[in-house]
């Protein structure tokens, strides 16, 4: 299990805080970005895109749920300048929502929430046991 391997914990025991946060970010951030497939074809989207339709309080409600992500990695211990990169990454996302109807279509193939869990899990795997 890729939260046992990252953060130590045994499978099977309880889950340290640690790998509870982490695995709490990972589902939020499947759900924001890939839980739901297009029947017939290999697209993925999430809430993010679903929620971003709705005009003005949909890009906020979802730029907020990312910016949870990064706060979460944040007490998770990721260095400043992993978090300034998963911090770019909102705002790349942001800028792309902003465009009317476009925007959510590159919701779709950006997935800012899933390249900052990718950010969160390379940087945890690589500290010592």
């Amino acid at each position: 299990m890729m939260v046992a391997a990252a953060t130590g914990a045994i499978p099977g025991s309880k889950l340290s805080g640690k790998a509870e946060r982490l695995a709490r970010i990972n589902r939020l951030s499947r759900i924001m970005d890939s839980a739901f497939a297009i029947p017939g074809t290999r697209i993925r989207l999430g809430a993010d895109t679903l929620i971003g339709l709705a005009p003005g309080v949909g890009d906020l409600v979802t730029q907020a749920v990312s910016a949870y992500i990064i706060y979460e990695a944040h007490r998770l211990g990721i260095p400043k300048h992993k978090l300034l990169r998963m911090g770019g990454n909102l705002l790349v996302d942001t800028v792309i929502g902003a465009v009317p109807l476009l925007g959510d279509i590159g919701d779709m193939f950006f997935r800012a929430n899933n390249r900052n869990m990718r950010i969160i899990r390379e940087h945890l795997e690589t500290l010592p046991d």
